[in-house]
């Protein structure tokens, strides 16, 4: 799975991965959680453009917001078919920008985190949907994505069983064109990211909690 991330990256690090666009500043941010709202690439024809989403889908049908606690993540084996999330993996993709992602290995009682990243520094494009939901009484429009996971490589498979689908950047043109639907082409994307692209280590139980920031978050500690 992935629930938490961290994203700081400068403007030129981020369009040489996910193309020219307009690109506001972004504070970054070490402790990325579900709920809040995170920067997603989306395209409008051959434009591309940058936009805030509520992390955690909330699909159009939904009667209230609390369905987003649940689907922060979605596999992507299925995603064509969920309820939750068809319609978006037809017409609503978009992409997560971010520097590298959490993941947690279960020792006994207690939690080690790891912090996962690219070997070479830049920008990891993590495949995501987007969906846009109107609240019934204020007529308010949310809009939220979800960031799809798969089957973990080695270098991950050590402490955990899944991971995002992390897209090269040859691909991020295909996931992001709403004119492609063929499942097959779309799903082929769906795989594990290469062993050799990305670097792993333990960082302190500090990013546990949702709350804590900073750089502390992604420093790299003894695993214990």
């Amino acid at each position: 799975m992935c629930g938490r991330y961290f994203l700081e990256a400068s403007a030129d690090k981020l369009m040489a991965v996910f193309g020219e666009m307009p690109m506001p500043a972004l504070a970054p941010r070490y402790n990325i959680a579900p709920t809040q709202d995170v920067a997603a690439v989306r395209a409008s024809g051959h434009q591309r453009h940058l936009a805030l989403l509520r992390w955690g889908l909330v699909p159009h049908w939904a009667k209230d917001i609390s369905i987003g606690y649940k689907t922060f993540n979605a596999r992507s084996e299925t995603v064509h078919e969920k309820p939750s999330f068809k319609a978006a993996f037809n017409l609503r993709r978009c992409l997560i920008p971010a520097s590298g992602f959490y993941e947690w290995d279960k020792l006994g009682s207690s939690r080690q985190p790891y912090y996962v990243s690219r070997s070479d520094g830049r920008p990891l494009a993590l495949a995501g949907l987007w969906e846009a939901w109107a609240d019934r009484l204020s007529g308010e429009l949310l809009e939220s994505c979800t960031i799809l996971t798969t089957s973990a490589n080695q270098t991950l498979g050590r402490i955990h069983d899944r991971m995002p689908v992390i897209l090269e950047q040859d691909d991020c043109g295909l996931w992001l064109d709403h004119t492609v639907q063929r499942t097959e082409e779309l799903t082929g994307l769906f795989r594990p990211a290469a062993d050799e692209i990305l670097q792993m280590f333990p960082v302190s139980t500090y990013v546990n909690n949702a709350g804590h920031e900073g750089a502390v978050c992604v420093a790299p500690v003894a695993a214990g």
